[in-house]
């Protein structure tokens, strides 16, 4: 049995993994191949191109990558071709993998996507392609099944897999140890995102916000594994701030407050009980054609999944040093006002969790799928 598997993000990638995995322990002679990130390949799945060639964000930044993508689709499509896959498992970036549903579809590969993209935010005509190409979708916040199967997808809610995934694995004790702070240390974890368009375009802020904050705090950015060393960490490294890859639960599972660009990082910090602050801000146009496009009324998931406004969004005009740094010291100097919106997050997590292990439902999904292929 042949598996293409693809994700285009850093949560995508620990997602697949996780499937992968247990689709694996489920049939040992089966062959994983696609577009994989560090995760997926330590799963054994057979890399024809890395997944962080394809984490490019903004819908105009991905203008100058267009050939590139393109070039990886027609790899990946060049791949199916040969390998004739029993199966395709399309992991979130629905830019790039409706793109790669069509063509499989017309290959005649039985296609399942796991993490639907948020056509109940923008774009819902892309559920007209969602209806043509998917044999399966696999949801993973509750209230999108009905939106999809309202439109003609066929589409099972898994729960969410980070309810049982996100955990750290280092004590207190052995993180502190690890960044040479006191136990008792008030950490504050900086989370500007997994991309490096993200990042570079957030450290600024960053740094003039830790300056705001004062004395007595330990500032560590967290970075997904495998980001490396780009010279624009160089002036985070000179304020003061530790930097710290591969450790973001560790990090948010010990920290007082997080700031955290708005993205899946703000469901890590609610599955972790971590009291928050969002921000984020794009390219100047972006952030316009965006606006234009939305119909959520919140940016931040936690937000979105709450159906009101439990943390604080700061976005694009709003993400300055000083509206970032007067948010988290209110919440930093207030315990009351942590355990609330600690308390209300909580909440969110229960809406998220299921009684199954997600991944297992998902590979239960798509063994059925399977099953069915002509």
């Amino acid at each position: 049995m042949r598996i293409l598997v693809s994700a285009g993000e850093a949560s995508g990638d620990l997602y697949a993994a996780r499937v992968v995995e247990i689709l694996k322990a489920r049939h040992p002679e089966a062959e994983f191949f696609g577009v994989a990130g560090p995760r997926m390949q330590a799963a054994g799945v057979r890399a024809i191109v890395d997944q962080r060639q394809l984490a490019v964000i903004g819908l105009l930044a991905v203008v100058p990558h267009i050939p590139r993508i393109f070039g990886i689709l027609n790899k990946l499509t060049r791949a199916a071709e040969q390998a004739k896959p029993d199966l395709a498992i399309l992991t979130d970036s629905a830019g790039f993998h409706l793109r790669v549903a069509k063509r499989l579809h017309k290959l005649g590969v039985p296609v399942v996507q796991l993490i639907a993209p948020q056509a109940w935010a923008w774009r819902e005509y892309r559920v007209n392609t969602m209806r043509r190409t998917l044999r399966q979708l696999l949801c993973i916040l509750p209230f999108e099944e009905k939106f999809f199967r309202d439109h003609g997808v066929p589409t099972t809610y898994i729960g969410h897999p980070l309810a049982r995934l996100a955990a750290p694995k280092l004590t207190r004790q052995e993180l502190c140890a690890k960044l040479g702070v006191p136990v008792h240390a008030r950490v504050v974890a900086l989370l500007p995102g997994s991309r490096k368009g993200e990042v570079s375009g957030h450290i600024p802020i960053l740094i003039e916000t830790v300056k705001r904050l004062g004395p007595g705090l330990t500032p560590v950015l967290a970075l997904p594994g495998g980001f490396g060393n780009p010279t624009f960490l160089e002036p985070i490294r000179s304020a003061s701030i530790q930097v710290v890859e591969g450790l973001t639960w560790e990090v948010l599972a010990h920290a007082e407050l997080a700031l955290a660009a708005s993205g899946t990082v703000t469901i890590e910090a609610a599955m972790l009980g971590t009291p928050m602050v969002t921000f984020y801000r794009a390219n100047a146009l972006d952030w316009y054609l965006g606006r234009w496009l939305v119909k959520a009324p919140f940016l931040s998931m936690v937000n979105i999944v709450a159906g009101r406004k439990i943390v604080a969004e700061l976005i694009q005009h709003d993400c300055t040093p000083d509206k970032i740094a007067a948010e988290a010291l209110r919440l930093l100097g207030n315990e009351g006002a942590r355990r609330e919106m600690q308390a209300e997050l909580a909440d969110i997590v229960k809406q998220l969790r299921s009684d199954r292990d997600p991944m297992e439902t998902a590979a239960d999904c798509i063994e059925q799928v399977l099953k069915h292929v002509d």
